[in-house]
């Protein structure tokens, strides 16, 4: 295959190159001192064709595809919830971001998405697979490791999903847990009453048990959610919407998953690239989209990873705020 870009970028560097020893010649070959003319001659050449080097780069990148990596618990701005999370994970608003940029790029024909993640929070997930699913180009999905739940929610928003044969594939299902502290409250004499205007504005709170409605209550949205994720998984998939509730939420290695339809092919990052290379009829050199962020992100990052460290290994029991997310784990 004829790498376009390459033989366009060689043509660029190669004029410029030719106006260099042209420019130069007549500058100080035909009017320089004597001593210094092959000296400036070779000098100019060279700087043009740096030049030169700099336009063709800028005009015809070497890159045409795009990579985005989903890595570790979904969340909407990459923090862990309770605990503080790896600060390298990224945030579905940023990845979102990555797609929207790689779609806006010129130069990008096809985009990569890497995966491995265990899951996470339902809207964040959508949100990405949507951004996928908006990029005007081929969409492959891969993982090497684990594309469960959330993952694979984002997983069938894309064209095609590559797994290794001992990837840890599936687990379509939804989760929502909530900690019970009415016997820690008991045992250590704290007594919590919350004023409320509605019957389940204070379900499912740490310091309140579950009602008989407010489980069925909340069972229903969980349902709900498990319903939506088996409508895009079998319409991204296409596969029986009865098939993926017989799996029961299971996670699959890949090459049984790969059996069932839940993966499209089996193979590693340059299998992905070499299938890439026959769609797009040209050699592939990927660039990694990353988030851009300023200064005052980066010094936050720099302390996210400080709390990171301090935090990772431990464990919050007590949470009580106004919300609960549901997510897919």
């Amino acid at each position: 295959m004829v790498d376009a870009r390459g033989l366009a970028r060689l043509g660029i560097v190669l004029v410029a190159a030719a106006v260099g020893v042209v420019a130069g010649w007549f500058l100080f070959v035909e009017w320089g001192p004597d001593p210094l003319r092959v000296v400036l001659l070779l000098a100019t050449a060279g700087l043009v064709v740096y030049i030169g080097g700099n336009v063709a780069g800028n005009l015809l990148p070497e890159y045409n595809v795009a990579e985005v990596e989903v890595s570790g618990p979904i969340t909407r701005d990459g923090g862990g919830g309770r605990l503080p999370s790896s600060p390298t994970s990224p945030g579905a608003d940023e990845l979102v971001d990555q797609i929207e940029r790689a779609d806006r790029d010129s130069n990008v024909d096809a985009l990569l998405v890497k995966l491995n993640t265990p899951g996470g929070a339902v809207v964040p997930s959508d949100d990405i697979r949507n951004a996928a699913m908006a990029f005007d180009g081929p969409t492959v999905a891969y993982t090497n490791d684990v594309c469960a739940s959330g993952g694979y929610w984002i997983a069938s928003g894309c064209d095609e999903l590559w797994a290794r044969e001992s990837s840890i594939v599936g687990s379509i299902g939804v989760i929502m847990a909530q900690p019970n502290a009415t016997a820690l409250a008991e045992k250590v004499g704290v007594d919590v009453e919350y004023l409320t205007a509605g019957e389940f504005k204070d379900a499912g709170r740490p310091f309140t048990e579950f009602t008989d409605d407010a489980r069925e209550y909340y069972q229903s949205l969980i349902d709900d959610q498990y319903d939506s994720f088996v409508d895009r998984v079998a319409d991204g998939r296409d596969l029986d919407p009865d098939t993926i509730r017989d799996t029961e939420a299971r996670v699959f290695l890949g090459a049984d998953a790969n059996e069932r339809g839940f993966v499209d092919h089996l193979g590693d990052r340059d299998d992905v690239e070499e299938a890439l290379e026959t769609e797009l009829l040209e050699p592939v050199t990927v660039r990694e989209f990353t988030p851009q962020r300023g200064l005052g992100d980066r010094l936050r990052g720099g302390a996210a990873t400080v709390a990171y460290a301090a935090g990772a290994g431990v464990a919050s029991v007590l949470h009580d705020d106004d919300t609960i997310e549901l997510e897919l784990r």
